[in-house]
Formats: C-alpha cells, sequence, structure tokens
C-alpha cells in the first residue's frame, strides 16, 4: 500500500473519472435538497438561498436607488439585506471596492432568484472554459465540475468562478496576446487582494506590454467608476477597510475556520495578531522571492502559471476555502506537466488529497484546529517550485 501511495499507481483514468461522476450527482442532489427545503427562501440557518449573493445583490439595489455609496454603510447595508429577505435573515457585509458595483447594478435588474441563477451559470462557463486551457476534454469538463471547490463557490454565490477565469485566461494568453493578458490581469481589481503577486511576475519576466495593459486597466476602470460613482463611494469604501480588517481577518466575524491563509491559521491555534502578522508577512516575503525566482527562470511556462496561481492564494490574509477554486487550473497545469515530464514520488496521491481539500478544510480546521486548506496550498507551492528547479537544472546541464 505504501508503494502505491508513493507511486500513485492506484490512481487511473477510470478511477478518477468515476469519482468525477460521483461528486457532480452529490452535488447535484446536494442543491436539490437544499432548495427543496427552503422556507420563505431562507435555509436552515436563517440564510437566502445563494448566501453571500444576496449581499452583492443588495449593494446593487442600493445604487439603483442612486445611493452608491451606501452599501459601506454597515448600518444601512444590513437593514436593506433584511428589507430584502427579512428580518430573520442572516446578513452579510460588503468588501468589495467600487468597482464591484458595476456588476451588482446590473445583477440587480433582476429578480433575485434569476440574478443568482444568471450570475452562477455565466461565471461557472468562464471558469470552465478557462479550465479547458490546462487539460483535454473529458477530464478538463469533468475535473473541473468535480472540483468541491466548485461546490462550495455555488453554494456561497461567491465571485471565485469570475477571478479564476481572469486569471487562467490571462496566462494562457500571455505568451501570444499580452495586451489581452494584461488587461484581464487588471479585472482581477474586482477582488485586488488577489492581485498582489501579478506586478512582480510581469515585471520578473519582461512582460512590460502586459504590465501597462494591467496598469491601463486598472486605471481606466477607477475613471470610470469615480464618473459612476462619484469620488465619496472610494472614501467610503477606504473608510470602511478598518471595519473589514479588524473584523473580517483579525477577529473574523465569519469564524478563522473557513479562511485559510497563514495569518488566520495563527489566529485558529489562539496565535495573537501581531504574531499573525509576522508569520503571514515573513510567508509573503518568501511567496514573492520564489515568484521573482521562477518568473526569471526558465522553467516550464505550466509551472510559472500554477506558481502564480497558487502563491496569489497564498499571498493575502483574506482568503476563504471558496476561493480554492483558485489552485484548480494550477493542480490542472501540475497534471499536464506531469504526463509530460515525469512526477516526482507522492505527487499524484497528493495531488488527489489537493482535489479534496475544499470539501474537508473547513470541518478539519472546526474539529482539530489544523488549518489544513492553508497547509495543503504551501505544499502545492512547494512543490510546484520544487519541479521548476529540477527543470531549471535540467536546462543548465
Amino acid at each position: 500500500m505504501w508503494l502505491q501511495f508513493r507511486t500513485g499507481s492506484w490512481i487511473t483514468g477510470e478511477r478518477m473519472k468515476g469519482y468525477s461522476i460521483l461528486l457532480i450527482i452529490s452535488y447535484a442532489l446536494g442543491f436539490a435538497g437544499l432548495f427543496l427545503t427552503l422556507r420563505d427562501g431562507l435555509d436552515w440557518d436563517n440564510r437566502p438561498f445563494g448566501t453571500d449573493f444576496a449581499g452583492l445583490y443588495a449593494a446593487g439595489t442600493m445604487v439603483a436607488d442612486g445611493t452608491p455609496a451606501a452599501p459601506y454603510d454597515l448600518a444601512a447595508f444590513i437593514a436593506r439585506q433584511q428589507a430584502l429577505f427579512g428580518a430573520q435573515t442572516a446578513v452579510f457585509s460588503w468588501n468589495y471596492p467600487p468597482f464591484f458595483l458595476a456588476i451588482s447594478r446590473a445583477l440587480a435588474s433582476l429578480p433575485y432568484l434569476p440574478a443568482l441563477f444568471v450570475w452562477q451559470a455565466l461565471t461557472l462557463a468562464l471558469y470552465l472554459a478557462m479550465f479547458r486551457g490546462w487539460l483535454k476534454p473529458p477530464f478538463a469538463l469533468l475535473g473541473g465540475l468535480a472540483f468541491p471547490a466548485v461546490f462550495v463557490t455555488l453554494g456561497h454565490g461567491q465571485a471565485s468562478f469570475l477571478i479564476e477565469a481572469l486569471f487562467g485566461g490571462a496566462l494562457l494568453a500571455l505568451e501570444r496576446r499580452p495586451l489581452l493578458a494584461g488587461a484581464l490581469f487588471g479585472l482581477i481589481a474586482i477582488k485586488p487582494h488577489f492581485g498582489l503577486l501579478i506586478p512582480f511576475a510581469l515585471m520578473a519576466s519582461g512582460r512590460w506590454r502586459a504590465f501597462a495593459a494591467a496598469s491601463a486597466m486598472v486605471a481606466a476602470m477607477t475613471l470610470a467608476a469615480l464618473a459612476a460613482f462619484g469620488p465619496e463611494t472610494f472614501a467610503a469604501f477606504f473608510e470602511s477597510l478598518t471595519f473589514s480588517r479588524v473584523y473580517g481577518v483579525e477577529n473574523s466575524n465569519t469564524g478563522f475556520y473557513k479562511l485559510q491563509s497563514a495569518f488566520t491559521a495563527v489566529r485558529l491555534v489562539g496565535g495573537s495578531v501581531g504574531l499573525a502578522y509576522v508569520l503571514h508577512g515573513l510567508l509573503l516575503a518568501m511567496v514573492v522571492a520564489a515568484t521573482l525566482w521562477i518568473w526569471r527562470s526558465q522553467a516550464d511556462g505550466r509551472l510559472k502559471a500554477a506558481s502564480l496561481m497558487t502563491g496569489a492564494f497564498l499571498a493575502t490574509p483574506y482568503v476563504f476555502d471558496y476561493d480554492m477554486v483558485l489552485l484548480a487550473p494550477a493542480m490542472a497545469a501540475l497534471v499536464s506537466h506531469g504526463l509530460e515530464r515525469g512526477v516526482r514520488p507522492f505527487e499524484k496521491s497528493f495531488l488527489v488529497l489537493a482535489f479534496a481539500m475544499p470539501l474537508l478544510a473547513r470541518q478539519i480546521a472546526m474539529t482539530l484546529f489544523i488549518p489544513a486548506g492553508f497547509l495543503t496550498a504551501l505544499t502545492l507551492f512547494l512543490l510546484i517550485l520544487a519541479k521548476a528547479r529540477e527543470g531549471d537544472r535540467a536546462k543548465a546541464i
């Protein structure tokens, strides 16, 4: 058995195909059961169907009312959610920058459930389209749909599919269409904490056209948002960041077990805020240095892409289990590379564990106080670096 785990011989194409189909069926049944047991549009925990999407939709209705700064006023935002979904509903804060308000406003032009369906269907389609760039069909479709982070993201109505599609699309376009790649990288500013490593990767690899296009896109988005929503909306956003930092990250009103960063790993096991900042800062410095190295090296492009997506996940302290969708194309790139160049001992078995982790991370953190999601992402990043180092050495000989 040990030899099977070391070599990964227990992992076959047919077995993975079967597991993927079973997972997809389980997700479908789970969502059907949840939908059929809703009471007045709320689930067993008084959350609207689509949970986090309720906040996104509520923000859009406030923009439609001509008050785009209002979502950053927590009391007003809670009152709007209760007006929409009932006084007993669970409520959510609004942490997105003003760029995202245009998306919210467009979705709020529809009734809630159709808006949720459109949002989920479009962003999932973009995610799957980009995923196909890393693996060939049918594994691209089956693996992309079966990845448990898909189930978690659909359950939360989150923007993770869109962020993954932008990342994946930018990296696929980077060689041949650098301006398009840069524009897609720039759009990641809708959730800017995931874009921390992008400038380092582009500068290290001399991708100046993509860097310029990304900068121009962020500038254009800023000007458009200023024109559409006014400077007072940006002022309200920046003022709200203190609340987001203190209650969303440092003390996590949502629960440390949901977050998957080095910072929240320290807080999960009882470490102080100061210690969490120090250790996360050290990890961030390591990830930046590794990004500069691998993007300056002659490593395989798939490994560079995988390192950037995994590094983006590790770099921010504010990252949830549904954001593990970002690791899907990184793992797909590793699989593609391994099929051509071979794999390291235990690599196949580890990738299966990493594939399953979004379904397990929350429960492991809640019951055992082990930050399994963060540790998995960190191990994945180190594996990518090790493979890149091997390839770089081989090219140098």
